[in-house]
C-alpha cells in the first residue's frame, strides 16, 4: 500500500512529450546523425558557393579573360581536387592523422619560410603570403597552416592528457610553436589569417580546460599583440578608424564597406535574383572572394543570407556534437579545433561584411573563391566525417546500411 507521504512515480507526473519533439529527439539520438548533418551542410554550402562564385565573378572574368566562366571553372577544378582528398581523409583513422601531425606542421612552416625567399614569395594587395610554384600555380601556405596547427595541437594535448592540470604543460611547447607560425604569418602582413590562428590557439586552450586566470591572460596578450600589429601600418589604422564610421569616407577607405552595405540593403527579403547583382559590376571589390556574402545578400535577399547562417550554425552544431560524443582525447581536441577554426573565420568574414568588425580580408569558408582556402577546409571536413564514424554505434549502423536489402538474394554461406 502506498501512503500519502510516498513520492509520486516520476513517469506518472511527467508531462507527455509532444510528437514532433519526440521525432526530433529520435533523429538526434541516431548514431549517424552527426555524419549526415555534417555531410548535408557541407554539400549545400559547396553547391551554393559554386553558384555564387559563378555569379559574382562573371563580370570580372569576362573583363580580365574574355570568358565569363574562367574563374568559375577554376573553382570547379579545385572542388574536383578537394572532394577526393576529403574522401580519403574520411577513410583515415585518428592514428593516421596523429602520424601526419608533425609532418604537416613542419611542411607548413617550411612553405611559410619560402614565401620570404625572393622570387618564390609573391605579394598580392599588400600581403606577401603567396608562394609561386611556377606558371599560374600559386598557393597560400598560411591556409594549410591552420589545418596543420589543429592537428599538431590536438596530438600534443592528447599526449599530455594526464599533465594538463599543470600550467607549464598547457603552454609549453604549444605557445612557442603557435607563436612561431603566427609570427611568420604576421611577417607576411596577413592580419586576418593571424587572427584565425590565434583563435585556434586560444580555443584549444579553453577546450582542454585551461584555468580562467591563464585563459584570460592569454586573451589579453593576443589582444595587445593584435593592437600593436594594427598600429604599425597606416592602412590598418585607416580601416580600424573607418570601421567606427564607415560612411565618413565612402569614396576611399570606406569604399568596400559602403558598397557591401548597399548590396545587402538592396536585396530585400528575396533578393534581386541570381545573376542580377549590380554591385559586382566593378563597385564591390573582391565580390567573389572576401565579399561573396554581400552578393548573396543582394541576389538571394535576407532569406538567402539567413539560409547561409543556418548552414554554418548546422556545421558548428555537428562539429561540437562530434567533439562531445567521442571519448578519445585526440578526436575531441581535433574536432573542437576544426570547429573553432571554421567558425572563427566565418565570424571574422561576416562581421566585416555587415560592419560589425573591421575589414581584414579573409575568405568565407566553402563559399569564397580560392583553392588554397578550399582544400584544407575540405580535408578538415573529411577528418570530421572520420571522427563522426567513430561515435558510439556509428560503425554498426554503417555496416547495417551497407547490407543488401533485397530479400530474394540468397544468404551467403560461411565456409
Amino acid at each position: 500500500m502506498t501512503s500519502i507521504a510516498d513520492p509520486p512515480d516520476e513517469r506518472e507526473t511527467r508531462a507527455p512529450e509532444r510528437p514532433w519533439l519526440a521525432a526530433i529527439r529520435e533523429v538526434l539520438d541516431r548514431p549517424l546523425t552527426s555524419y549526415h548533418i555534417l555531410l548535408g551542410a557541407t554539400g549545400l554550402l559547396l553547391v551554393l558557393g559554386l553558384l555564387m562564385v559563378l555569379s559574382a565573378s562573371s563580370v570580372l572574368s569576362l573583363r580580365a579573360n574574355g570568358n565569363s566562366y574562367t574563374i568559375f571553372v577554376r573553382q570547379l577544378i579545385w572542388v574536383a581536387v578537394g572532394l577526393p582528398m576529403a574522401y580519403v581523409a574520411s577513410r583515415m583513422t585518428p592514428r593516421h592523422f596523429r602520424m601526419l601531425a608533425y609532418i604537416a606542421l613542419l611542411g607548413s612552416v617550411f612553405l611559410l619560410v619560402l614565401t620570404y625567399v625572393p622570387g618564390l614569395g609573391k605579394g598580392v594587395k599588400g600581403n606577401n603570403n603567396w608562394l609561386n610554384l611556377g606558371g599560374p600555380l600559386q598557393i597560400q601556405p598560411s591556409e594549410f597552416a591552420k589545418l596543420a596547427l589543429v592537428m599538431w595541437c590536438a596530438d600534443l594535448y592528447a599526449r599530455k592528457q594526464k599533465l594538463l592540470t599543470q600550467w607549464k604543460h598547457l603552454l609549453v611547447p604549444m605557445i612557442p610553436v603557435c607563436g612561431l607560425v603566427i609570427s611568420l604569418v604576421v611577417g607576411q602582413h596577413d592580419l586576418g589569417t593571424a587572427l584565425v590562428l590565434m583563435a585556434i590557439m586560444v580555443g584549444l586552450m579553453w577546450v582542454v580546460g585551461a584555468p580562467a586566470r591563464l585563459f584570460g591572460a592569454t586573451l589579453v596578450a593576443v589582444g595587445l599583440f593584435a593592437a600593436y600589429f594594427v598600429s604599425t601600418a597606416q592602412h590598418r589604422m585607416d580601416r580600424l578608424l573607418n570601421f567606427t564610421n564607415p560612411m565618413a569616407d565612402p569614396s576611399d577607405v570606406g569604399w568596400q564597406a559602403y558598397h557591401s552595405f548597399y548590396a545587402l540593403s538592396t536585396g530585400g527579403w528575396w533578393g534581386v535574383g541570381i545573376g542580377n547583382s549590380r554591385q559586382k559590376w566593378g563597385n564591390l571589390p573582391e565580390a567573389h572572394t572576401d565579399f561573396i556574402f554581400s552578393v548573396i545578400g543582394e541576389e538571394l535577399g535576407l532569406f538567402g543570407s539567413l539560409t547561409v547562417l543556418a548552414l554554418f550554425l548546422t556545421l558548428a552544431y555537428a562539429g561540437v556534437r562530434i567533439a562531445t560524443r567521442n571519448t578519445e582525447p585526440f578526436v575531441r581536441y581535433a574536432a573542437a579545433g576544426i570547429t573553432v577554426w571554421i567558425m572563427a573565420q566565418t565570424l571574422v568574414n561576416l562581421g566585416a561584411v555587415i560592419g560589425l568588425l573591421p575589414i581584414v580580408g579573409i575568405p568565407l569558408p566553402l563559399l569564397s573563391y580560392g583553392g588554397s582556402a578550399l582544400l584544407p577546409t575540405l580535408i578538415a571536413v573529411g577528418m570530421l566525417l572520420s571522427f563522426a564514424k567513430a561515435e558510439p554505434g556509428a560503425q554498426a549502423a554503417l555496416k547495417e546500411t551497407r547490407r543488401p536489402r533485397f530479400g530474394w538474394l540468397p544468404a551467403r554461406r560461411t565456409p
